[in-house]
């Protein structure tokens, strides 16, 4: 009768406890680690509202003897052409001989027209040279016309270039004694232009409004969409999912509520609603500098690697090859050349179901796999299928 009575408390502290656990809410990171919230505006941008490149053609001048060769042909047509605008004319036959330009460079200039940009608002220029100049140190950009896609002049470039390196040295030869700094042919100039025609988008006139994802994922979409339906909370659904990367706001339906805001608000609104996303699981590889960037939520499927080292060195010494006493031969030069193979035994490591990406990686570098191993590694896997995560080579 003891033992019976012992065996049924257990099982009723046992069931009550499953009841216990079942009855408790799992949390979000619980219940699904991949989830997390961010704000509308981190993950979308509004349909119309984005900038626009610019770019222009023209000289840098005030250089110290850094500038586009005689040979460079179009900076010298170039210069001829802003002297002749400005009232001095160079005979045709002087400016193909005479005429120096290693002062005077050949530039491209781009910028980025922001949205709601207004006559008047500074930008940011870079300037990139476009012949053999060494380099824009000290260098002026003169008045460059900027134009957009449409072929419209949008702003106007000009000032001094800062350049975050440098090239000194007493010629290009390999040679010469010369010592470069980072890229000196190409600078900015912080505030060099200015806007000159408006691009700003008329916000009172839209019918309806369009959200466009910045990565295209259809449960994202319909996140976004069923966030700002519940805040209007309208008889007709304000938003509407279109495809993976856009999301319809109808105008009309989100006017007509109560105490409707203008679109600035409206949007000011929509942005700043959390909407919950989870994270694609991806992994990029740079295979010219061997950089592996993975995401937390990376995973393998099981998978044993074998991997070894087969090198080949190819080594060339010269040598000098004397002829004997009162032999006719000459004394030349001779290369020598070595090679040499070697393979390594091949090294395994093996992987459970779930292992992540981090684990793979920490394994390979255990046994000596460099970071270009790694990335061949894993297009190797991603081709065998064990790879649960989109695989980007850039």
């Amino acid at each position: 009768m003891g033992r019976l009575w012992s065996a049924l408390r257990v099982a009723v502290v046992t069931i009550l406890a499953f009841l216990l656990l079942a009855s408790r809410p799992l949390s979000p990171v619980a219940a699904d680690g991949e989830a997390h919230k961010v704000l509308i505006r981190d993950v979308a941008s509004v349909e119309g509202i984005r900038n626009n490149s610019l770019v222009g053609y023209g000289l840098v001048v005030g250089l110290r003897g850094t500038g586009d060769k005689q040979q460079t042909y179009f900076t010298i047509q170039t210069l001829a052409s802003i002297l002749q605008r400005m009232g001095v004319e160079i005979p045709q036959a002087v400016i193909q001989t005479t005429v120096q330009v290693k002062n005077v460079a050949a530039v491209f200039v781009t910028a980025n027209l922001p949205p709601f940009s207004r006559p008047g608002v500074p930008l940011d220029v870079m300037v990139s040279s476009a012949g053999d100049a060494r380099s824009l140190e000290g260098g002026l950009l003169l008045l460059t016309p900027l134009y957009a896609a449409d072929g419209q002049v949008y702003a106007s470039a000009q000032g001094p270039l800062v350049l975050g390196g440098y090239a000194a040295g007493g010629g290009t030869g390999s040679a010469a004694n010369s010592k470069v700094l980072n890229h000196p042919t190409v600078g900015r100039i912080p505030g060099g232009a200015l806007v000159e025609r408006s691009s700003a988008l008329d916000l009172a006139r839209l019918e309806h409004l369009s959200l466009l994802l910045n990565d295209a994922s259809f449960s994202t979409a319909e996140a976004v969409a069923s966030v700002i339906n519940q805040e209007w909370a309208a008889p007709v659904p304000v938003a509407t999912v279109i495809d993976s990367r856009r999301v319809d706001i109808q105008m009309p339906v989100a006017s007509a509520s109560p105490g409707a805001p203008p679109v600035p608000a409206l949007l000011a609104r929509i942005e700043n609603l959390e909407v919950e996303v989870r994270r694609r699981a991806k992994v990029v590889v740079n295979e010219r500098t061997g950089t592996v960037v993975l995401g937390k939520d990376v995973h393998l499927g099981a998978v044993s690697i074998l991997h070894g080292n087969f090198s080949i060195e190819v080594m060339t010494a010269y040598v000098v090859s004397q002829p004997n006493p009162l032999a006719t031969g000459q004394t030349e030069v001779v290369p020598e050349t070595r090679l040499k193979a070697t393979d390594a035994p091949a090294r395994n490591v093996e992987l459970s179901e779930g292992a992540s990406v981090e684990q793979l990686v920490t394994r390979l570098q255990a046994i000596g796999a460099t970071a270009r191993d790694v990335v061949s590694i894993l297009e190797a896997i991603k081709a065998a299928g064990a790879l649960e995560a989109e695989l980007e080579v850039i």
